[in-house]
């Protein structure tokens, strides 16, 4: 006959679906962890927020109860200001271990009271790894700082982050209770642990008022108690005598939040008055007898304990699952967003290089001072009428030409500088204003502008292109000297008139559209016809044609890489976040792996049996097995309320107990 206090041995299949469900379960936490959110896309700040707590809920409490089966039950007691949770915690101890107050916020650092055989259980970082421990033997002044994972570093100062033990043998062994910061604290950061330890919880024992029972902000965490199908109950504090109803409506809308399982306990206004008013801080036994004797039996029964923690845990893992595949719609949309911006600001900036390339393509360069320039360095008088008399005759004038009137050379090459410097700087700011425009008009985009100055090109960008401008003049000289060493009969010419050539150069490429040639073009009273034509006689227009496409490209290239710079000033900005790929795809397969884990896991779970958790031991919480369901008048035809009442709330665990206590007494 099996020992019902001896545990159970573990089921082989039952380990391995339960590892197979753990690594799942790292594995998205490993993604989850890697996850950003950092645009400001539509409902985005949810999603922040619900990531936050996907990821504290998986180290608090989904991981290391999944890792500890056996680890007690903890029963989290949480509610509003003022609610009087650590009261109760207090009444049912049967000592001042939590200290309530009449200021707000009155709970500021979390207490959680475990059995003796227990304390190892907690004060390593098995459950809520990221909270210091302060450790106490029970009274409130008597504290000290955990050597745990996590633990102060010895001051022995208490703060929201810090987390007071308690060992008590008030306690079952198997059962510990953390009594919580108020949900609707003033102070942010008692919000968010509250929520956090709540999320840590295998039970909820939520304790609200009669004044206050439908405030809003309870019932939002009891909704996604309700979404997780997380084991709840509730106390209903200071109730007035005959106002009974409240307890009633109070049911009522449990039902209505998915919680009509939930247990509820109703504690007398009339408990803290009179002759049943507080003593030492603590309320009487018979007001706290009913939720004792629950608490009480559910510690003290392995079976019960199991299913509690069955049912939480399998509820967290279906709704991290939920929350998964939202998070990964939302990394989607930030993919999204992200390619939207960086469209907008390659588009534009692509369409600032096609401005610059029309404009040094149509001849409306060769107009104003580059044209002046070049009048007064080839004339229009007799040496324009050799060149049209013949390219044989004119190439030992073209050297003649270039040999007495170096000087003006450089003088055209710096107006062609000048002029397709305002061509690009104009280009440049008109793709910075229409980038910046359609960012601003898109939230995602609105939010990375703050602070950045990227509505006009910066100072530093008429530097820039100045340097790439030379740059390219650099390029045409040297096509021009290669050509010329590539030829012996122009070596010569080329060598008195390098300059000459390399201005005359550059004016067929600003002149030359899809082929075409200021021959064809005929725009600035002939200006590219006597460039191309000296050109023509010394290289060949085969060849004139090549180094005018050389050139082109040249330039096109050293313009494109200045509008890439100023393009990359925005997508710079998203970069930086890592919004190209944000790992939703793994996101995605992740929480489908757990899915299919969290399946497997639960077909191969046996049926729970006696030792499943640890046996019970240790003491009865205050008040337990005092409480007696109230009589009410007798129905004709059906038995009193109280002996139909009692079998429900006193059966199972507990009636075994009494059996115990009795027969020893025997």
């Amino acid at each position: 006959m099996t020992d019902p206090d001896t545990p159970a041995a573990p089921d082989p299949r039952d380990e391995a679906a339960a590892r197979g469900l753990v690594d799942a379960l790292e594995t998205l936490r490993a993604r989850l962890g890697a996850l950003r959110l950092p645009l400001e896309t539509p409902g985005v700040g949810a999603a922040r927020a619900d990531l936050h707590q996907a990821v504290d809920q998986l180290d608090d409490y989904l991981l290391p109860r999944l890792r500890a089966e056996r680890a007690p039950l903890l029963v989290v007691v949480g509610g509003s200001t003022g609610a009087g949770k650590s009261t109760l915690v207090n009444s049912l101890l049967g000592e001042p271990v939590s200290a309530p107050g009449v200021l707000r916020p009155t709970t500021r650092a979390p207490v959680l009271v475990h059995h003796p055989l227990d304390a190892r259980w907690f004060t390593t970082d098995r459950v809520l790894p990221g909270l210091a421990r302060v450790t106490s033997s029970g009274r409130l002044s008597e504290t000290r700082p955990t050597g745990a994972a996590g633990a102060s570093d010895g001051s022995g100062a208490e703060g929201a982050a810090a987390l007071r033990l308690v060992a008590s043998e008030a306690l079952p062994q198997g059962l510990a209770l953390l009594d919580a910061p108020d949900i609707d604290s003033v102070e942010a950061a008692n919000r968010e642990l509250s929520a956090q330890l709540l999320g840590a919880a295998d039970l909820w024992l939520f304790v609200t008022t009669a004044a206050r029972y439908a405030d809003a902000v309870p019932w939002d965490l009891l909704s996604q108690a309700a979404r997780r199908r997380a084991q709840v109950a509730i106390v209903l504090d200071r109730v007035d005598p005959g106002a009974e109803v409240v307890a009633d409506d109070l049911r009522r809308m449990t039902v209505e939040h998915g919680l009509g399982d939930a247990h509820v306990f109703v504690l007398g206004e009339a408990a803290e008055q009179g002759p049943g008013a507080l003593v030492d801080g603590l309320l009487p036994e018979a007001a706290v007898a009913e939720v004792a004797t629950w608490l009480s039996g559910l510690g003290g029964d392995p079976e019960a304990r199991a299913r509690v923690i069955a049912a939480t845990r399998d509820g967290v893992v279906d709704d991290l699952v939920r929350r998964a595949v939202a998070l990964a719609e939302t990394a989607d949309g930030q993919e999204v967003a992200d390619a939207r911006l960086r469209d907008a600001a390659r588009r534009y900036h692509a369409e600032a290089l096609e401005q610059v390339e029309a404009a040094t393509s149509d001849g409306a360069l060769l107009r104003g001072e580059v044209l002046a320039r070049w009048q007064d360095f080839v004339g229009t008088g007799e040496f324009f009428r050799s060149v049209e008399a013949g390219v044989g005759r004119v190439r030992d004038a073209v050297a003649r030409f270039f040999r007495g009137r170096p000087k003006e050379a450089p003088q055209v090459e710096q107006a062609i500088a000048h002029g397709l410097e305002s061509v690009i700087l104009d280009a440049a700011e008109q793709a910075a204003e229409r980038t910046f425009a359609a960012w601003r008009s898109d939230g995602a985009g609105a939010a990375l502008l703050e602070g950045l100055d990227l509505a006009r090109v910066p100072a530093a960008l008429r530097t820039e292109v100045a340097e790439q401008i030379r740059g390219w003049q650099e390029d045409v000289l040297a096509l021009v000297r290669e050509q010329g060493e590539s030829r012996r009969g122009t070596a010569r010419a080329v060598s008195f008139g390098v300059n000459a050539l390399g201005v005359s150069l550059m004016v067929i490429v600003f002149a030359s559209t899809a082929g075409l040639t200021g021959a064809e073009i005929g725009i600035a009273g002939g200006t590219a016809i006597v460039a191309q034509k000296l050109l023509e006689a010394v290289f060949g227009d085969e060849a004139v044609r090549r180094l005018a496409a050389q050139a082109k490209e040249r330039l096109n290239g050293r313009v494109d890489a200045v509008l890439r710079g100023q393009a990359a000033r925005y997508t710079a900005q998203l970069d930086a976040l890592g919004t190209q790929a944000t790992g939703a795809g793994g996101v995605r397969d992740a929480a489908h792996r757990v899915a299919a884990a969290a399946r497997a896991e639960r077909a191969a779970r046996s049926v729970p049996t006696e030792g499943v958790t640890r046996p019970w031991s240790g003491g009865l919480l205050r008040g337990a097995g005092t409480f007696r369901p109230p009589e009410a008048p007798a129905v004709p035809g059906e038995p009193p309320a109280a002996e139909e009442a009692a079998p429900a709330r006193r059966g199972g665990w507990w009636s075994r107990r009494r059996s115990r206590r009795e027969e020893g007494d025997r």
